[in-house]
């Protein structure tokens, strides 16, 4: 069996499970992000009282953090509410940021975890060898009212990166030509593993970017198998118990294909679908309105700290704007006692609460039609960030800090 199969075998109760079938497994823990008051309202129609375990629930106010219309505010309302009824003491008020950076934070992910949000950019948990999907409302108050949820075990697929990345090129630009390659529909309901040499280089950031960004080409679950560089990473944060899961040598995968990165150049997702990916040469000389950094995909640390390394000493272009969001309290303390934020104040950026923001199209950093935007998020469709008569490209943090220093596309490796 795969790691993943192992995974929700174990979560099931069961010696083995196989492709298709259906199992019912315990949730290590459901999260709860503030666009889905649905959720509350479908626990009480269920006859629901009291949370199976509120130990196993987080809630998040991130997507709308603060809130920026009445309707926003009671919504928040109800859920702070909620939490305090249930005895639920992880509530993510809107000081923390986004779920999935601040379960990474808190150690709350890691290996061998079923953990189930209502968002669909889960996956991203896949980093730390855990199973992690998004689902809707009523998926999630079943949960909260036995503990468990009923899964399909999905297909499994693996991509290889093969080779050191090139200086300037990122994980992003490598998640996204095998997003262009493969197709925005290539993993529906599928697990996808990522593999390869590529991943000796990458830290936890980038490999939380890859996996996060599986869910553009449909993927249930990601994983990565744990290693030496996970474990470091967890061993700062992760205090509770955990298993790690291994695949057997003789699993045979539904599909297996390998891109080799070692002169990969930096990828841009064109307008208006994230499988619309060439090299960013291509578009060189496109005037940029806003440029982005932020969401779950492209907000950490490190990711602030290539655009203070771009724009160190210099200032963004006097006709664009440059919006930084750190995706969570952490990433902004760190990016604070680092100098990141101070240099890039001083260049000209433009910082907000951290959370989700404009990726969703609501507030902070929306765009009017007839504007572009570059942006490190992971969704480029008409009115994803604002009008839907503007234009996204999806990059890496350097070719976003890079449009935004010079007001246009540019080569980002010239920059580094």
């Amino acid at each position: 069996m795969h790691a993943i199969e192992k995974l929700l075998a174990k979560k099931a109760g069961k010696a083995s499970v196989k492709t298709g079938e259906i199992i019912n497994c315990e949730v290590d823990m459901a999260g709860i992000n503030d666009l889905y008051l649905q959720t509350l309202r479908s626990f009480f129609e269920m006859g629901g009282t009291k949370v199976y375990d509120p130990s196993r629930v987080i809630m998040f106010l991130d997507h709308y953090a603060p809130a920026s219309t009445i309707t926003q505010a009671a919504n928040q309302k109800q859920f702070r509410e909620f939490c305090w009824d249930q005895g639920i003491d992880l509530l993510m008020d809107i000081d923390q940021g986004v779920c999935h950076q601040v379960l990474a934070d808190k150690g709350l992910a890691y290996p061998g975890e079923i953990v189930v949000i209502t968002d669909s950019h889960t996956t991203t948990h896949g980093a730390f060898g855990a199973f992690g999907t998004g689902v809707g409302a009523t998926d999630l108050a079943i949960i909260l009212a036995t503990g468990k949820l009923w899964f399909r075990v999905p297909e499994i697929i693996k991509i290889n990166f093969e080779g050191k990345l090139p200086k300037g090129v990122y994980a992003k630009d490598a998640i996204l030509h095998a997003i262009g390659a493969l197709g925005a529909d290539y993993a529906v309901y599928k697990a996808v593993e990522f593999g390869g040499s590529m991943l000796e280089h990458l830290s936890i950031s980038e490999r939380m970017a890859l996996c996060n960004m599986s869910t553009e080409m449909g993927a249930k679950a990601s994983y990565i198998q744990p290693d030496a560089i996970t474990m470091a990473f967890l061993k700062e944060r992760v205090t509770r118990p955990y298993e790690i899961y291994h695949t057997d040598a003789d699993f045979k995968y539904a599909d297996e294909v390998s891109f080799d990165v070692r002169e990969l150049k930096p990828q841009l997702a064109a307008p208006s679908s994230v499988d619309n990916v060439y090299d960013l040469s291509q578009f060189i000389g496109r005037h940029i309105d806003q440029a982005y950094l932020g969401s779950c995909t492209g907000g950490r640390a490190d990711d602030i700290g290539i655009a203070a390394h771009i724009l160190k000493g210099k200032k963004v272009a006097s006709r664009t704007r440059f919006v930084i969001v750190p995706a969570s309290k952490g990433v902004l303390l760190e990016a604070m006692e680092k100098g990141y934020v101070k240099t890039l104040i001083e260049a000209g950026a433009t910082f907000v609460t951290p959370g989700c923001a404009a990726c969703l199209g609501t507030h902070e950093g929306m765009i009017a039609s007839g504007e572009t935007c570059i942006t490190t998020t992971n969704r480029n469709f008409p009115g994803r960030m604002g009008d839907t008569k503007a234009e996204i490209f999806l990059g890496s943090p350097a070719a976003v800090a890079a449009a935004a220093l010079m007001g246009e596309i540019v080569d980002p490796t010239l920059y580094m």
